[in-house]
């Protein structure tokens, strides 16, 4: 293979990469904005608490009974999918989600196993987005 063929190939790798990165990032703020503005003004339904495992209507009433957290959590998303969908901070916006991602997992894990294809395609997303980041995160990553 010819120098010139090696390169061509490479270029179309990383253009690959770096438009796979960028839809990522924008379906995956998408899908935290929406989430978070439904927070606010509830104009997604809600699901039938009869149709989820007690387990997990009991989390979702405890932290509605907190009166902020929800609130809090709606606010996070939607600041968070905003920097993603317009690509400004975008490595605080994925810091700001990984405490928010986890849980997620972790409650489809644990308590609602019925949304666990969504909660492993966010984890993928957020794996995938600081890993194409991880140049901006080594500083943060270093012993002082």
């Amino acid at each position: 293979m010819s120098t010139a063929t090696a390169s061509a190939t490479q270029t179309r790798k990383f253009a690959f990469g770096r438009y796979a990165t960028v839809v990522t990032r924008v379906l995956t703020g998408l899908l935290f904005a929406t989430t978070g503005l439904n927070g606010f003004i509830m104009f997604m339904p809600a699901p039938d608490p009869s149709t989820m495992a007690p387990e997990g209507v009991a989390f979702s009433a405890a932290l509605y009974a907190t009166g902020y957290m929800l609130q809090l959590a709606s606010g996070v998303q939607l600041l968070a999918g905003v920097l993603l969908v317009i690509g400004r901070f975008v490595p605080l916006a994925l810091a700001l989600l990984a405490p928010m991602v986890v849980n997620i997992f972790l409650f489809h894990v644990f308590l609602e196993p019925s949304g666990m294809v969504m909660a492993l395609l966010v984890v993928a997303a957020e794996i995938g987005l600081a890993w194409a980041y991880r140049d901006k995160f080594r500083p943060m990553l270093q012993a002082s």
